[in-house]
Order: structure tokens, then sequence, then C-alpha cells
């Protein structure tokens, strides 16, 4: 599976007219709405991503924070972006894809094959010294059709059979793992049986994916290795998108659960993990 593009390419397909569709997902706990960021610098062609209004559907009650968008409206915000049939779309942020990766795993999802995360993000673009524009771009209207089940997905009840049989990964921080800290979601620990993987530690120094031989040791050391059953949790869905992709470079296929930890500890029958060991 084809996951990344350089930013020398990129820059390159823009600057030869190549039809490309570059959108900005920018997304963070204390900035939710990227839109006034992407409004002061941009780049250039790039649209608007909103996570928490395109991404998410909100109108779901009980399946956490970010709940995944229905086929019709995730269809309106592809044709709202611009995305025709065939197109190469590029995602990027500000935070070496740990949002973006939501927006590249739910056109997956929706069965649009060609698209691909900006390594290392936005960051990468103006470290390696090109600009960035101003503004809003608002694309012609797009004919793209979402049609989910491209990318396997796992519900609450899978997430607390899998660790009986393969992996779970949660890669939240460590100390929110643990339960030492909690800043978002009624209850600090983890699903019992899952294992730590934060996902900024599938990230170099310079916010970039390590090498898919590196990656593979990283989780072969956590018990993935292909074949095995494996799927990511966050808080709620929008970082573990990064791990399923950095598990993809690695040659391994994973699952995303969704409703992660924020539909987890809103259940009251779930069980709740402290402490640095799975169980």
């Amino acid at each position: 599976m084809s996951i990344l593009i350089s930013v020398r390419e990129l820059a390159a397909r823009i600057e030869s007219g190549m039809r490309t569709v570059v959108l900005d997902a920018r997304w963070t706990l204390a900035e939710p709405h990227g839109l006034e960021a992407y409004r002061a610098g941009h780049i250039p062609t790039a649209v608007s991503v909103d996570v928490e209004d395109e991404l998410s559907d909100h109108g779901v009650a009980g399946r956490g924070r970010h709940p995944l968008p229905t086929e019709a409206a995730f269809t309106d915000a592809m044709r709202r972006w611009g995305i025709r049939s065939g197109d190469l779309v590029v995602v990027t942020d500000t935070t070496s894809n740990q949002a973006a990766a939501r927006a590249w795993w739910l056109l997956r999802h929706a069965g649009h094959e060609s698209v691909l995360m900006l390594d290392g993000g936005i960051d990468a673009w103006v470290a390696d010294g090109y600009s960035l524009e101003t503004g809003v771009n608002v694309p012609e209207p797009g004919d793209a059709t979402a049609h989910f089940g491209a990318m396997p997905v796992i519900d609450i009840d899978e997430a607390a059979a899998l660790p009986d049989r393969g992996v779970l990964l949660d890669v939240r921080a460590a100390e929110r793992y643990r339960g030492e800290v909690e800043p978002v979601d009624p209850k600090a620990g983890h699903i019992p049986g899952a294992v730590s993987s934060p996902t900024t530690g599938t990230l170099d120094a310079d916010g970039r994916f390590l090498a898919p031989d590196v990656l593979a040791e990283r989780f072969a050391a956590l018990g993935v290795v292909p074949g095995t059953p494996v799927a990511a949790s966050c808080g709620s869905g929008v970082a573990a998108s990064h791990q399923v992709a950095a598990l993809a470079i690695a040659g391994i296929d994973a699952a995303l659960f969704p409703g992660s930890w924020s539909q987890w500890s809103n259940d009251d029958s779930r069980p709740v993990a402290t402490g640095s060991a799975p169980r």
C-alpha cells in the first residue's frame, strides 16, 4: 500500500500543474477547527478540511467523540473538496500527519485508492524552503462517491475480545495509557489487554515516519508481526488512524477502533486497567 509522498514530489506536481487535490486537515485537542490557521498559511492549492465537522458525525450517540461520518455525508465532503474519481489526493497537517491520517484513512475506507500523506507534513514543506499561501481555496465540485468498507473496522465488543487472539495497540501518550492523567474522557486507564504504543514513537526527530524495517522491528517488539490480528485504538479514533498508516508502511494490515477510549470509558459496563501492564 502506497502511503507517503515527499515534499519535493508534491512540489513538482503542483508546479507542473499535474492534477493533485491537497487537503489541509489540521486538528488538535486545543484547536479542533483548523480554518484560522489554514487561512494564515497553507500549501498552495490546498483545501481546508474540518476534522470535527467533516470527518466525524456528532449526531451519533454512544460511539465516542469522533464517530465515523455516513457515506452520504462523506460523499458530500469529498465533492466539496473537489475530488474527482481517480484523482491523486495528498493530505497533510502541522502535527506530522497525526490528524491528517484520519482523512487518509477515511478516503481509503471510502474506496478512493489514490491518497497519500505528505511525509513530515506542512512543517517539512516549510523546512525544505517552499512557501505557503494565504486565504481560502474553493475548488470546483468533484464527482467522487464514498463506498465504505475498503479498510477494516472493529466495534467495541471486538476491541474487548481482540487481546485474547491478537494485539490491540493503544496509541495515546503513555501516561494516559497508565491512567496517570486523563484530560478529556471520564475515566483514566486503558482497555484491559491493550498494549501501549504511542503513535509519536513511529516518527523520527523531524516528524517523518520511520523507515519500514525500523517500524516493523518496533511493532514486532510489541507482538505484532505479519499475520497477527491487530487493531489500533486512541482517544477518539483520530490518532489511531496514524498508527494504522505506520503499520501499513511496515507491511502490516490493521483495523481501526473508531470509538476508542472515548467510547470505552463512557460505558460503565466496561472494565478499566491501569498501570504499565496490559492487564
